[in-house]
């Protein structure tokens, strides 16, 4: 299982894939390969086991290396005709989160067992961006059942969580891991999948989209969208919206 301290925040998730964005462009101009060279090098950050990964002290830097390298192999074109030389690298399966079979059976029967209310939904929800706000680690973890799963969708995409974080303590802790940051980075209530759920944003761009299954007074299981992919019909074209008002971290305070 990951802990709480391997979580990193979603400005600097961001700030590193546009980063790589802007290396790549500068070294093969504007096109449509820059989207895939990144994802080339976040697939190749999740080919490392678990414990390699741990070891790198400055994933950013070794993404870095990796990406430019990718650039250079891809300037260096093989003549027509010549198939290049050694074997290719094959990719295991986009990373992704774990399939939460088991949670999801238990989340669901525990709903139907105690069933709550839209208000009841919506106050939980408003009392975990409250947590979330006041940077209130004990406050979040008393809104979460003992026994709640989060679960992170990167989709290979992003150097996301992959294994979910199982209890109270350690999903709060994680969860305000990831939250923390640097301004204008905001956090509203609205509408998630027809129930209220949080959404975070870095700026103008919706950076995560979270989901909360609540059953009584108490989240039962948190959902953290962080595919960019997923995140496009979050993030349509267009004139950049008004900043909206919501959770702004170190302490900043904003109404609801």
């Amino acid at each position: 299982m990951r802990h709480s301290d391997e979580a990193t925040p979603i400005t600097e998730l961001l700030d590193e894939r546009r980063d790589l964005l802007a290396l790549v462009r500068g070294m093969l101009g504007s096109g449509g390969e820059l989207d895939s060279v990144v994802d080339e090098t976040y697939r190749r950050w999740y080919e490392l086991s678990g414990p390699v990964r741990a070891q790198i002290a400055a994933p950013g830097s070794w993404l870095t290396k990796v990406a430019g390298g990718i650039c250079l192999a891809r300037l260096a074109l093989p003549v027509p005709g010549k198939a290049p030389a050694g074997r290719g690298i094959v990719w295991r399966a986009e990373a992704g989160p774990a399939e939460p079979v088991g949670p999801a059976r238990r989340s669901l029967r525990r709903r139907r067992l105690e069933p709550t209310t839209p208000q009841q939904h919506d106050a939980v929800v408003r009392a975990v961006r409250q947590a979330c706000a006041a940077r209130d680690t004990a406050g979040l973890a008393s809104l979460l059942a003992c026994d709640v799963t989060a679960f992170f969708d990167g989709g290979g995409k992003i150097r996301a969580l992959v294994e979910p974080v199982h209890g109270s303590d350690q999903v709060a802790r994680t969860l305000l891991t990831l939250l923390s940051g640097h301004a204008p980075t905001t956090l509203r209530a609205q509408s998630v999948n027809g129930r209220s759920g949080l959404v975070v944003r870095y700026g103008h761009q919706v950076a995560a989209v979270i989901g909360l299954d609540v059953t009584g007074r108490h989240v039962v299981q948190v959902w953290v969208t962080l595919n960019p992919d997923k995140l496009r019909s979050w993030n349509p074209p267009g004139p950049a919206p008004r900043p909206c008002s919501g959770f702004r971290p170190y302490g900043q305070t904003s109404t609801y």
